[in-house]
């Protein structure tokens, strides 16, 4: 794999270029033959974790591969994410794991049959990578997330990729006969097919953008809003905000509920609001608005324990009581902020059941989130009914292809995410 960098010009012609073809329908632009332009098999904008999958198993079916990337390096959202051990896929990976902005079940059905988190299971164990189950089916390697961007890497060279990371696409034109023809930083280039693997908008500070959607728009393409998903809550209100400041790094086993979804997780308390895979998980399910749910008692009926407790427990302090399923900090600042404490045998029956809804159906409206600067995922993106399913080509423009998070497909945490790219890039990389 040959890999070069060149310097950074501003993004700027994509959408004038496009914007000549959109305004005349039809109209395709004429390259002439030149010495000076560059021909090439497939080009793949965005060395992410997608862009990597495909650029690596087209060049595995003998196609030369372009790979291009804009940030100063690949695959970093790869290297930062499970803590730095990357969580690489989920061993229940399922459709039912995955869902869009415009509900389109069926979308993602067959690239996941066609290369499954078993197949890239086996690629990772046949190169020697340690790995282990957290939780849920959640695989994480041993030792570090660099171990993955390194397989992939490895197995780009071998196929003969070649990757140009600090180089940006200006623009990109339908050539009369097929294909397209792109200016780039590393000058004209023509292509039979071009696939955009550039991303979402979350996590800015590792080099994201909306150049994938502004392609996707350019060539006719639906772009459905997006916004943050799988990211903390803040709170604005006095009391809950105080609370959570005062628990800033404490966790508590609960089911998260909103919408009609609900996660059994951890919710972590921190000093902008809530986090939490729990919180996370529902937040992708929630809208600016609404009330989320939290079960805090998720293991028993929160009632029946109390008034249990009562009779056999009678002289005893509520907020004792509660340090025996919290801690004892927790415990305290419940009592402070939420019921007071005096012994079980002076609630009176609706008093205790008030403590039972707060602690089996606490409710509470999210001042918003942390949005895309912690966002895993972002929500929204090309509008998958004008893609194909099967080949991820674009149904506007042949020869086109959007893969990976830029499209309106979104999993669950736990790796879920990951395997989709895998599972996009692969299928793509089939056709192109």
């Amino acid at each position: 794999m040959r890999s070069a960098s060149s310097g950074g010009a501003r993004f700027g012609d994509l959408g004038r270029r496009a914007g000549r073809r959109s305004s005349s329908p039809g109209k395709i632009a004429v390259v002439p033959e030149e010495a000076s332009v560059r021909s090439i098999d497939v080009v793949i904008i965005g060395a992410g974790a997608a862009g990597l999958m495909c650029a690596m198993t087209a060049a595995e079916r003998g196609r030369r591969v372009l790979l291009l990337d804009s940030s100063n390096k690949p695959g970093k959202k790869i290297l930062m994410s499970g803590g730095g051990r990357c969580n690489f896929t989920n061993m229940y990976a399922e459709p039912e794991n995955y869902h869009s902005q415009h509900p389109n079940p069926q979308f993602c059905k067959s690239a996941m049959a066609r290369y499954t988190q078993w197949d890239f299971i086996a690629m990772v164990s046949e190169w020697g990578i340690p790995y282990h189950e957290k939780k849920l089916g959640q695989l994480f390697c041993d030792d570090r997330a660099k171990d993955i961007l390194n397989m992939l890497l490895g197995k780009c060279e071998r196929a003969g990729v070649e990757l140009h990371v600090r180089t940006k696409v200006h623009g990109i034109d339908p050539v009369d006969g097929g294909g397209y023809a792109l200016d780039t930083d590393l000058g004209a280039v023509r292509a039979e097919s071009v696939v955009i693997a550039t991303g979402g908008l979350s996590i800015p500070t590792l080099g994201s953008t909306g150049f994938g959607m502004d392609v996707a728009r350019a060539f006719g393409h639906t772009v459905l809003p997006t916004r943050a998903g799988l990211v903390p809550f803040t709170v604005t209100d006095h009391d809950l905000s105080d609370l959570c400041n005062e628990l800033s790094g404490t966790s508590i086993d609960c089911t998260a509920s909103c919408n009609g979804q609900s996660f059994r997780e951890n919710l972590l308390f921190t000093h902008r609001g809530l986090s939490g895979p729990a919180i996370l998980q529902i937040s992708s399910f929630w809208n600016p608005g609404d009330t989320v749910e939290i079960n805090l008692l998720p293991d028993r009926d929160a009632l029946q324990w109390l008034q249990q407790e009562r009779a056999s427990r009678p002289n005893t302090e509520l907020r004792t009581l509660l340090a025996d399923v919290f801690t004892k900090k927790t415990a305290l600042l419940m009592e402070h902020y939420w019921f007071g404490s005096k012994p079980m045998k002076q609630f009176t029956p609706g008093e205790l059941s008030d403590v039972a809804s707060r602690l089996s159906a606490w409710q509470f409206v999210p001042a918003g989130t942390e949005g895309y600067r912690t966002a895993e995922v972002m929500l929204g993106g090309v509008d998958t009914r004008e893609v194909s399913s099967k080949t991820f080509e674009s149904l506007k423009s042949p020869g086109l292809y959007f893969i990976g998070e830029v499209l309106d497909l979104t999993g669950h945490l736990g790796g879920f995410n990951f395997q989709w790219a895998w599972a996009s890039g692969h299928a793509a990389a089939q056709v192109v």
